[in-house]
């Protein structure tokens, strides 16, 4: 019977993503996180800011503690590879900005967690050619970030070409795609957004989530792929969001889909998703384990 792999991606933030400059979800959702991967007996990776880690250090060093790989998920949560849709306010870096940026996060995740990484996400999922060819000079092994949902060309780990990180080539990096439901028919043009898995497993439960899973594992065995099911749930899920924050000089407003059902129904929603994928047959790898098996 074939294997089928699943990467629990934890990305580590301010709350609410980009929109604020509070880590209570960090602080008090990932002990949260932790303890539910241990009743389940799964481990994943978790995803860290040079930022997060560096004004949490007890966290970087609990989830290091926990058995859980810890990775790296840029300086401050910026744009660093290339924009899918405007975010006003938030532009991306020019490439020579990338890699010394990318250094500087792995050296404060690295300090502050005491371990070494090797595994990366891109925020919001929007990588580039500069960043895997970054990655790969800094001795990264591993990057999560393809979006499938998005450029629907890779449905499996890969090496990327180093002249586009789209197509496959020679780079000693394994990009894993997060996976996206390729049976259903878009009703996004363009963009396609519809297909991704988050936020579902809270916004609409545990069921939802599994059929776009069971969606993806079938059409991986019509085409003879491997199924590799990756994860993006974030720390700050797993704890109450408000709907606004004031700070500085104005007020954010989420849209509701972003913090609807944070807290005690996400974690038992992300509980009965585990329970589902174990009852499938599928098996949890860290980022780093997915690379030996891909290499």
């Amino acid at each position: 019977m074939r294997p089928i792999y699943v990467l629990l991606g934890v990305d580590m933030e301010t709350d609410v993503g980009s929109f604020t400059p509070f880590y209570e979800g960090l602080k008090h959702g990932t002990p949260l996180l932790l303890d539910l991967f241990g009743k389940k007996g799964v481990s994943g990776t978790f995803f860290f800011t040079g930022d997060s880690a560096k004004e949490n250090p007890e966290v970087a060093r609990m989830v290091a503690a926990s058995g859980n790989e810890v990775g790296c998920h840029s300086l401050f949560h910026e744009t660093i590879g290339d924009e899918l849709f405007p975010i006003p306010g938030v532009k991306a870096l020019l490439p020579h900005e990338v890699k010394p940026r990318l250094a500087l996060c792995k050296e404060w995740v690295e300090k502050a967690a005491g371990v070494e990484t090797s595994s990366f996400r891109c925020p919001r999922l929007w990588g580039s050619t500069t960043v895997v060819n970054a990655l790969e000079e800094l001795g990264f092994t591993c990057d999560v970030t393809y979006p499938m949902y998005f450029y629907r060309k890779q449905f499996a780990p890969y090496h990327p070409d180093r002249k586009d990180w789209t197509q496959k080539g020679d780079s000693t990096l394994l990009e894993i795609p997060n996976f996206a439901d390729m049976t259903m028919e878009s009703k996004d043009p363009g963009l396609e957004r519809d297909r991704d898995q988050w936020p579902l497993f809270r916004t609409e439960g545990a069921g939802q989530l599994l059929k776009k899973a069971k969606g993806f594992i079938q059409f991986c065995d019509d085409r003879g792929i491997p199924p590799v099911l990756a994860f993006y749930i974030h720390p700050w899920e797993f704890w109450p969001m408000e709907t606004s924050y004031h700070f500085g000089e104005a007020t954010v407003i989420p849209d509701e889909f972003i913090t609807r059902n944070c807290g005690e129904v996400a974690l038992r929603e992300l509980g009965n998703v585990i329970d589902g994928l174990k009852e499938m047959g599928a098996t949890f790898q860290t980022a780093r384990e997915l690379t030996g098996v891909f290499a």
